[in-house]
């Protein structure tokens, strides 16, 4: 495959040239344009990296469409993996959460680990767009989370683990009276109702959280399995995280942790829709502050694939990055920190994983995605 006239963007750089992609590689990048009669010529689009998400929930929305309504596995899957590809992700990481609690059927051990056995057919059968890889997200206060976190550690395609605990009061939903706004989306409860659930809740926190903490992070240290933190609120969050081997912050809630993290050279992943929609859903720190602080490393599309390639853009508009720095949060930086070092940049010998961007006003528009460099969107 031959492109000219593309307006490449590379680790460093952004200039109009050709690109050559043989056997799913990048073979050549050229400035200026070829008479070559085979070129396919984009006309001044982007030719970015493939966006590589190291955290989504988005298969969650396809596994409930609406609330009580639990869809089809495969179904789901199926539907994800074209969302992410036509969003221009071509790596992405399933983020599944593991821990039971009552009235989150979806997040619970049956539904989640059909979603696992649902991820090994289909990348076995080279059925799905993307390159899909299993996070398991670990609810630490929660009575079951070590044995299904037993049940799965030998996933094939499993990357990355994370240790999570959001238990009103604690880190995200340290406001519970933001928590229960957030909980009762769906429906209002009773103050008594409300006290009880919160009771059982910090209950299971008290008998849990530490030594499935403990556990979890001892169990991915024996596997060589890199380990996330996620939601640090206080510094003394970050130095645990630290003394533990953890090597990514996932969406920190306060500036003082992102600063803690950077200090203790872990990387920090904010949400992409937090730069979209210019804040955080639940009150926490913007991730646009972390940018213009020099505290943002990764960006996540969280819940809404499409808002990586947004967002990236908007690094350059409202934080004054350079296009290739603000690319980078969402391929070479997850890349590097995931150990994926075959993808995440437009450079020779790298594998030929990349998307067709066109502008719409100050709106990029993916119109094409390649992975290996065979279209899959």
């Amino acid at each position: 495959m031959l492109i000219k006239n593309a307006r490449i963007v590379t680790r460093d750089e952004v200039f109009t040239g050709t690109v050559r992609i043989e056997n799913g590689t990048i073979r050549d990048l050229e400035r200026g344009t070829t008479s070559a009669p085979e070129a396919e010529d984009w006309n001044g689009d982007y030719l970015l990296p493939g966006l590589i998400e190291l955290h989504t929930d988005n298969l969650e929305k396809h596994l409930a469409p609406r609330p009580g309504v639990q869809w089809n596995t495969d179904a789901a899957f199926v539907i994800h993996d074209a969302q992410v590809a036509a969003a221009g992700i071509t790596t992405v990481f399933d983020a599944l959460v593991i821990g039971s609690r009552p009235g989150a059927e979806i997040r619970g051990r049956d539904v989640q680990t059909q979603c696992a056995q649902a991820l090994s057919r289909f990348s076995g059968r080279d059925l799905l767009r993307a390159e899909h890889f299993l996070h398991l997200r670990c609810e630490i206060a929660t009575a079951d989370v070590v044995e299904v976190f037993e049940s799965l550690c030998d996933h094939p395609l499993l990357r990355l683990a994370s240790v999570m605990d959001h238990t009103p009061g604690q880190r995200q939903w340290h406001n519970r009276d933001q928590w229960r706004r957030f909980q009762e989306r769906d429906g209002k409860w009773t103050d008594e109702q409300a006290a009880t659930l919160l009771g059982e809740l910090a209950n299971d926190q008290q008998r849990f959280a530490d030594a499935h903490r403990r556990e979890i992070v001892a169990r991915c240290a024996a596997l060589g399995l890199p380990v996330a933190s996620h939601d640090d609120t206080l510094v003394e969050h970050v130095e645990q995280a630290a003394a533990e081997g953890i090597v990514l912050a996932e969406f920190p809630t306060t500036r003082i942790a992102a600063e803690a993290a950077h200090a203790h050279g872990i990387a920090t992943i904010m949400g992409a829709p937090n730069i979209v929609r210019g804040g955080s859903h639940s009150g926490n720190v913007s991730a646009l502050e972390l940018a213009k602080a020099e505290l943002l490393d990764i960006l996540s599309s969280d819940y809404v694939p499409s808002s990586l390639l947004t967002a990236a853009f908007e690094l350059v508009d409202k934080a004054g990055w350079t296009l290739p720095r603000a690319i980078a949060t969402v391929s070479a930086e997850p890349a590097r920190t995931a150990g994926l070092h075959d993808r995440g940049m437009i450079a020779p010998g790298l594998r030929a994983d990349f998307v067709r961007v066109t502008m719409l006003d100050t709106l990029p528009v993916p119109r094409a995605t390649y992975r290996a460099g065979a279209r899959i969107v």
